[in-house]
């Protein structure tokens, strides 16, 4: 089946007893069992729900790997497969990397003795000093969040490989619509099914991927052991958000790319990040690995105080720290999502304090731009005001 039609035809629950279009929600704790003797495949929630066993089939399926695990959050998700790690084991990790990743980073290396390293992870110089660390588990993200550095999964997993480590790519910013991070090397494939993958802001979840079924049953004995399953209704409203992923995001895209064009064109705006601008090897690299640019971007305004005045004065993009949605959304990183870096990354890599990150949705593009151009607009007369009183005051 071709990338559009998996997600609609996703592997439902036919049976006689069962004839429905669309996978019923088993919105139940326990199952009963059919004797006392009985070691049926159903018992309890936690370890198993037929819903939860419909929307990982589909998940491995969409990244093409051997086995899917639905989690209750991305974070959660995250921590199952650091759980692979242990004492005295190393994490090598990129330095651009989600706020809330690197709080779980900070803590492993404080409470369970793990050495985390942060390199440059596009840099493939510093990507050759993995052997030198031999790490037992490799976690990247690309394009990063939140300055959308590109990152060469395939240049990752060789380096990763000759030291054995598992490489796990965290893919959401892009999803499988558009990389297949499994396909081009990685072991684990990560996902804050709360973003792209559901699309419409209204479930928390994350999912794991993998080619390794045995790799995968070690972390389905994780997920069922701290109990951090995806709740059945939960799953249910995931599976239905998933299905329009490929339409979504052929809109979003398109809007994202002529919100680009203005932002590069707007005399307030210093630099935007975003993957369809980038030349050289970067850009090689993301078309090599990726089918699209994603609806994510950042751009610096040169001052915190005029980014501020800019988010404070938008009426249709609201101000959130999450992605993905359906709706368009803006954020400050280095104030939300990233505030909360381990200090070790904060002297690697700083966000800048006036760096925003946008997420295009799927309005009219025209509104989005329109809503943009007037708290543009409204931050310019700001500064222009400033600098009259300032001029006014030193005379």
């Amino acid at each position: 089946m071709h990338f559009d039609t998996k997600l609609i035809h996703d592997p439902r629950l036919f049976s006689e007893h069962n004839p429905s279009t669309a996978t019923p929600i088993f919105q139940t704790a326990t199952f009963a069992q059919s004797s006392s003797a009985a070691n049926d495949r159903y018992d309890y929630s936690r370890s198993g729900n037929p819903t939860r066993d419909v929307l990982e089939q589909q998940l491995a399926r969409l990244e093409e790997g051997e086995k899917g695990l639905a989690f209750s959050s991305g974070m959660a998700a995250i921590t199952a497969v650091t759980s692979l790690v242990h004492a005295g084991e190393t994490i090598v990790t990129g330095c651009d990397l989600y706020g809330g990743t690197s709080r779980l980073l900070g803590h492993l290396k404080e409470a369970q003795q793990i050495e985390v390293v942060y390199l440059h992870t596009w840099n493939d110089d510093a990507l050759k000093r993995i052997r030198e660390f031999k790490p037992k588990l490799v976690l990247i993200e690309t394009p990063t969040n939140p300055l959308q550095k590109v990152v060469d999964i395939s240049r990752v997993a060789k380096h990763a490989h000759k030291v054995g480590a598992l490489l796990a790519v965290d893919n959401t910013m892009l999803s499988p619509y558009l990389q297949q991070p499994l396909n081009l090397g990685a072991d684990i494939v990560i996902h804050s099914a709360t973003k792209f993958l559901s699309g419409h802001a209204d479930v928390t979840a994350g999912a794991v991927m993998t080619k390794n079924f045995k790799l995968g049953e070690k972390l389905a004995w994780i997920q069922n052991a701290t109990g951090t399953a995806l709740a059945p209704f939960d799953c249910w409203v995931l599976s239905r958000g998933i299905k329009t992923l490929g339409v979504r995001l052929d809109r979003q895209q398109r809007n994202a790319r002529r919100i680009a064009k203005f932002l590069v064109e707007h005399p307030l705006v210093k630099k935007v990040f975003f993957p369809s601008l980038y030349e050289g090897d970067a850009r090689a690299i993301h078309l090599r690995q990726t089918t699209g640019d994603g609806s994510v971007l950042s751009f610096t305004t040169g001052s915190l105080e005029v980014s501020q005045r800019i988010l404070d004065r938008l009426k249709l993009c609201a101000i959130t720290v999450s992605f993905g949605s359906v709706a368009t959304t803006i954020s400050l990183p280095s104030r939300m999502s990233h505030a909360s870096l381990d200090n070790d990354l904060k002297e690697v890599e700083l966000i800048p304090e006036d760096l925003i990150r946008l997420s295009v949705g799927i309005e009219d593009v025209a509104d989005i731009l329109a809503d943009l151009e007037s708290a543009f607009d409204s931050a310019s007369t700001n500064i222009r005001k400033k600098k009259v009183l300032q001029s006014s005051a030193s005379i």
